[in-house]
C-alpha cells in the first residue's frame, strides 16, 4: 500500500490555553527526512484578552520551521533579529550551537480579536552541521514559487518539486510543500524524496483510494507514486528528505546525536550563557525534569 503509517496528533498545552496538536515525535515514528516535531496550531480566534506570548528559551541542534496560514507573531533571537511572521513567508531559524529566541503577538495586534493558524516544525541538522553558527532567515512569501499541477496549486516551500525550487538554503535534502486540490482533482505526486509524508490540514483525501482524514498524516512508502484526489476543497501539507544520519536525542527544546551535549545545553540555560534577546526580561526556566549523564552504551528509548 502506499500509506506505510498513519499518525494522528495529541494535545499538547504550551500555556495560556494555547493548545496545539502534535504529530512528530510520535510512538511509532521519530522523524520523516529531517522533520523531528511537527506542530499545527489553530484555526483559534485569539481573544483580545489572550496572552499566547512565548517567552525566551533555547534550542540547539535543529532548526525551526515557521509557517501561518493565518495571522502574525513576533519572532525576536539572540542575534538581534527581530521579524514579523506572516502568512505564505518561511522562517528559518538554524539554531546549531545555540539560539534564543521568542515568539509574542505584535504590538498592533495585542488587544485585539484575530485569527491564529499555521505550523511550527523542526529539522534536525546533520551530525556535521549540529554545532553550526546560528543563523536566522526570512523567505517572504512573494518570494516562494508556484506551480499549477493536475487541478493543484503547489508552493514550493523548501525544496524542488514539479519544475520549480525554493529559495531557502537547507543543510540537508529537504521537502516541504503547501498544496490546495480543488474539489474532484487528483494529484500524481512523485517520489520528492527518500522519505515523504503529507498532512491534511483541511478536508479529507484519498491516497490511492485510502482515506486519510483531516488533521491526520500519512508516511509514504518510499519510492510509490500517490494519487491524492478530494471529494471537497482541500489544503495538505508535503514533508520529507534524507533520512536521518544517525538516531537523535529529543529533551525539552534541544536536539542532539550525542546525550551528553543535551545535558550540557541544560546546564547552558539554568547558567543563562546561551544569549539573551535584546528587550526582553522574562524567559521560560528549565524543566525540573532533567536528563541524565549519558551511560557507556546508548540507551534503546527514542527520547531522554
Amino acid at each position: 500500500m502506499t500509506i506505510e503509517h498513519q499518525l494522528t496528533g495529541h494535545d499538547k498545552d504550551l500555556g495560556g490555553g494555547f493548545v496545539v496538536s502534535r504529530l512528530l515525535p510520535a510512538a511509532s515514528r521519530q522523524a520523516v527526512g529531517p522533520f523531528i516535531f511537527f506542530d499545527h496550531f489553530g484555526p483559534i480566534t485569539v481573544q483580545p484578552d489572550d496572552n499566547h506570548d512565548v517567552r525566551p528559551h533555547p534550542h540547539i541542534g535543529l532548526a525551526t520551521v515557521t509557517y501561518l496560514f493565518d495571522g502574525a507573531m513576533m519572532h525576536r533571537d539572540s542575534l538581534g533579529s527581530v521579524q514579523r511572521i506572516e502568512p505564505g513567508a518561511i522562517n528559518w531559524m538554524t539554531a546549531g550551537r545555540g539560539i534564543v529566541h521568542s515568539e509574542r503577538a505584535p504590538d498592533d495586534l495585542r488587544g485585539t480579536s484575530y485569527l491564529q493558524h499555521g505550523l511550527q516544525l523542526w529539522a534536525a541538522l546533520p551530525q556535521a552541521n549540529e554545532e553550526a553558527a546560528p543563523e536566522f532567515a526570512h523567505t517572504p512569501a512573494a518570494d516562494i514559487p508556484v506551480v499549477a499541477q493536475d487541478g493543484a496549486e503547489v508552493r514550493v516551500l523548501i525544496g524542488e518539486a514539479f519544475g520549480q525550487a525554493s529559495p531557502v538554503r537547507t543543510f540537508s535534502k529537504t521537502v516541504y510543500l503547501d498544496i490546495r486540490l480543488a474539489a474532484g482533482a487528483s494529484l500524481a505526486l512523485p517520489p520528492l524524496a527518500d522519505e515523504l509524508a503529507l498532512y491534511a490540514v483541511e478536508g479529507d483525501l484519498a491516497v490511492d483510494g485510502q482515506a486519510l482524514a483531516v488533521r491526520t498524516m500519512a508516511v509514504l512508502a518510499p519510492g510509490a507514486v500517490a494519487r491524492i484526489s478530494a471529494a471537497e476543497n482541500a489544503r495538505f501539507m508535503v514533508i520529507g528528505g534524507d533520512a536521518l544520519d544517525a538516531h537523535r536525542f529529543i529533551w525539552w527544546n534541544f536536539v542532539s546525536s550525542r546525550k551528553e551535549r543535551i545535558v550540557q545545553a541544560g546546564e547552558d540555560w539554568k547558567a543563562q550563557a546561551m544569549g539573551q534577546v535584546e528587550g526582553e526580561t522574562d524567559f521560560i526556566p528549565l524543566p525540573e525534569r532533567r536528563p541524565q549523564p549519558a551511560e557507556p552504551s546508548p540507551p534503546a528509548a527514542p527520547y531522554l
